[in-house]
């Protein structure tokens, strides 16, 4: 388990939560963010009574929240018990990282041919968002703003489905980094990343596609997928 996820700490501060009558769009984002930087271990708890006292909102808009995230097979939810956060098993963690594979390859080829100016700049400013953040050593804020680049730049492919899609295995591949990686990443990924925007920015689809393949690579090898569980 990372450095990042807390268990030991109340649900609600690890949420930022404080502010009441909140509506779901507005909870929703703090719960993928929390996701991303992996301040809520796998398999946490997530009880609606709880959630739904410390944003001061009831159960059911509680419920519209941890629906949205079931739909991404980020939480899972059954009748009867309390929804709790994925915790995916080496196979599952498998077929996600081979997805977004499958999916991330795609996109980088169209956002390749349908970048716009305007998007490099956006693009480029997240990503020296993420570089600052590694070098102070806000390594969760990091971790969220590298997920964060790969769910805009599937956005510059103008292809929604496939980026809904991406959206739901980015949080999923969190959780799986939070469970099962071995060592800490021995380079920065907004290296990786800066380097893709200029391949993109340049319109060499062939380059992008290689250093792709090349930050994915280095994403797997970290993990250690038959260790115990």
């Amino acid at each position: 388990m990372t450095a990042c996820a807390q268990a030991s700490v109340h649900l609600p501060a690890l949420l930022g939560a404080g502010e009441t009558r909140l509506s779901a769009e507005q909870i929703y984002p703090r719960l993928f963010d929390a996701i991303l930087e992996q301040r809520l271990p796998p398999g946490s708890a997530l009880p609606e009574q709880a959630l739904g006292n410390a944003f001061g909102v009831s159960r059911t808009v509680i419920r519209r929240v941890l629906g949205r995230l079931s739909d991404q097979q980020v939480v899972v939810q059954r009748p009867s018990h309390t929804a709790h956060l994925a915790a995916p098993d080496p196979q599952q963690a498998r077929q996600v990282l081979s997805a977004r594979r499958l999916a991330e390859t795609t996109l980088i080829g169209l956002a390749t041919q349908r970048a716009r100016p305007a998007q490099i700049r956006q693009l480029r400013q997240l990503v020296e968002r993420e570089r600052q953040h590694h070098e102070q050593g806000a390594r969760c804020t990091a971790i969220r703003l590298g997920g964060e680049f790969h769910m805009k730049l599937a956005q510059m492919a103008a292809n929604a489905p496939l980026a809904r899609f991406l959206n739901g295995l980015v949080p999923m591949t969190s959780l799986i980094i939070a469970r099962y990686e071995s060592r800490c990443c021995d380079h920065c990924a907004w290296q990786e990343h800066a380097a893709i925007i200029d391949a993109v920015e340049q319109g060499d689809g062939e380059t992008a596609l290689a250093l792709m393949h090349q930050h994915l690579d280095r994403l797997e090898a970290k993990l250690d997928l038959d260790q115990p569980v």
